[in-house]
């Protein structure tokens, strides 16, 4: 009795069992979803999945082809034609399609689990992609649309004023505002599909104000307040190409703006005037005499604008005097160059902008700093003549004289040293007197020509070779 008793339990447990079993495969074999679900306010629940996703396609496609009405803040409508499609929206519900195919995944407890748990409410996931906008809104059609921002700028009337041009800004567009709109305006659910009156979506372009680099409060902050200085020399015995070299110099350093604390470098200036404007034939010194070269009289521009620097009170760096007098300028207030080896350099001192114009016209070469000075300080130059150097011999055979005979070829010219002195004024009272140079100016020889044959002085010194330095020029004979 007891063993059928056992047999009978054990039929009705398989039997439950089995039942149980069947009701748990039919219950993870629906192809529909569970009921209460919804996306995005839109009731599922009940739906066969795969009628859910194609509806859910079509829904998507829906959203995406809304028509989007874009404007520029305060102006008129731009474009009509655009959709969130062709602003770059797109949707997705991954977390949806996920829990949809997570439903046939796993053994059949985990499935009816899966199924049991099913969330209730899924949202919709828009994505923006701003490419398009950005290429349909380049900076070319914010420059045709909106012009382009200008820097301000300053300029030097012919009666030295400064004047000044304000800058332009120009309007651009604000791409981090616009993202924060466009994520606000796109449809996050599809009540827009079931309440059409709200279409089109409008949206207008932020703008903002885009300045240029430099405004006149820039410009202004330089401290070129007024002519501080001029200083000019002539050119009236100039060949022509010594004019053109001269012209040349003075381009290349017309313009030139200096920080405080800059140091002006005349070798620079040089290089960029050979560069960009070049040099022709005139006279350049070589050993203390004028012989043919190229690039002759580059120095009047250095020694002009030397004279203007010590009227200044500039700090100066590296200057030498010429090894023979100029006549464009006392001795002592000169500043020769030689590419390689002799410079000239000063120091903006003034604690502002030092801005330097060079110009050559009617024969005069005139030099003017423009900056800041004060008013009641002056600078007074004088150059003194402490010694003058006696000028020497020098024989050069000449066969075509008669032995015994002596012919003056070249006088010789007197050499000097010169000390310069800069007298300090302020308010016109004399505060420094400084020795601000001690400069030698070599005699030129007398050159004696006498036949081969004729003895000279055993007493007459042996004149050793002379080193090859070209001042005023950039290359000297055999050019």
């Amino acid at each position: 009795m007891k063993k059928n008793q056992l047999k009978l339990i054990l039929s009705i447990i398989l039997l439950t069992v089995s039942v149980l079993f069947g009701l748990c495969h039919l219950y993870v074999s629906q192809n529909t979803l569970p009921q209460g679900v919804k996306i995005s306010g839109w009731a599922v629940g009940g739906m066969k999945t795969d009628v859910v996703l194609k509806e859910l396609e079509l829904k998507f496609q829906q959203l995406e082809q809304t028509p989007l009405y874009i404007s520029v803040e305060n102006q008129k409508l731009l474009d009509k034609g655009w959709t969130l499609t062709n602003a770059g929206v797109r949707y997705e519900a991954d977390t949806f399609r996920l829990a949809i195919s997570n439903l046939k995944e796993g053994n059949l407890f985990a499935r009816v689990s899966y199924r049991w748990h099913f969330e209730k409410s899924f949202a919709i996931t828009p994505h923006w992609n701003p490419t398009p906008m950005k290429l349909k809104f380049n900076k070319l059609w914010e420059k045709e649309r909106f012009g382009v921002p200008i820097n301000a700028t300053r300029r030097i009337t012919a009666d030295d004023q400064i004047v000044y041009t304000p800058e332009v800004s120009a309007l651009r567009l604000d791409w981090e505002t616009l993202t924060k709109r466009m994520v606000s305006l796109i449809p996050q659910d599809f009540k827009e599909i079931v309440h059409p009156a709200s279409l089109p979506l409008k949206i207008q372009l932020p703008v903002m104000m885009a300045h240029p680099e430099i405004s006149v409060i820039d410009l202004k902050a330089e401290g070129i307040e007024r002519k501080i200085m001029e200083f000019s020399t002539s050119l009236d015995s100039s060949s022509e190409g010594r004019l053109f070299n001269v012209t040349s110099a003075a381009q290349a350093t017309d313009g030139l703006l200096l920080k405080p604390g800059d140091v002006f470098d005349y070798g620079k200036i040089i290089a960029l005037a050979e560069d960009k404007y070049g040099f022709k034939e005139a006279p350049v010194i070589l050993n203390g005499k004028l012989v043919p070269g190229i690039g002759g009289g580059i120095c009047q521009v250095s020694s002009t604008i030397y004279s203007a620097a010590i009227r200044t009170g500039m700090d100066i760096v590296e200057r030498r005097n010429h090894s023979l007098p100029v006549r464009y300028l006392p001795k002592g207030q000169d500043a020769t160059f030689a590419t390689g080896s002799i410079n000239f350099r000063f120091k903006n001192n003034t604690g502002k902008y030092l801005l330097i114009h060079v110009a050559v016209q009617g024969r005069i070469l005139t030099v003017k700093f423009f900056g800041t000075f004060p008013d009641h300080i002056t600078y007074d130059i004088e150059s003194i003549t402490v010694e003058t150097l006696t000028p020497s011999q020098k024989y050069v055979h000449n066969s075509t004289l008669p032995v015994g005979n002596q012919e003056v070829i070249q006088i010789g010219k007197s050499g000097y040293i010169v000390d310069t002195y800069r007298i300090k004024k302020v308010d016109g009272v004399v505060k420094e007197r400084k020795r601000i140079s001690h400069d030698t100016y070599l005699p030129q020889k007398t050159l004696i020509g006498i036949h081969p044959d004729n003895q000279m002085d055993q007493d007459t010194p042996l004149v050793p070779k002379e080193k090859s330095i070209i001042e005023d020029g950039v290359s000297g004979p055999n050019f």
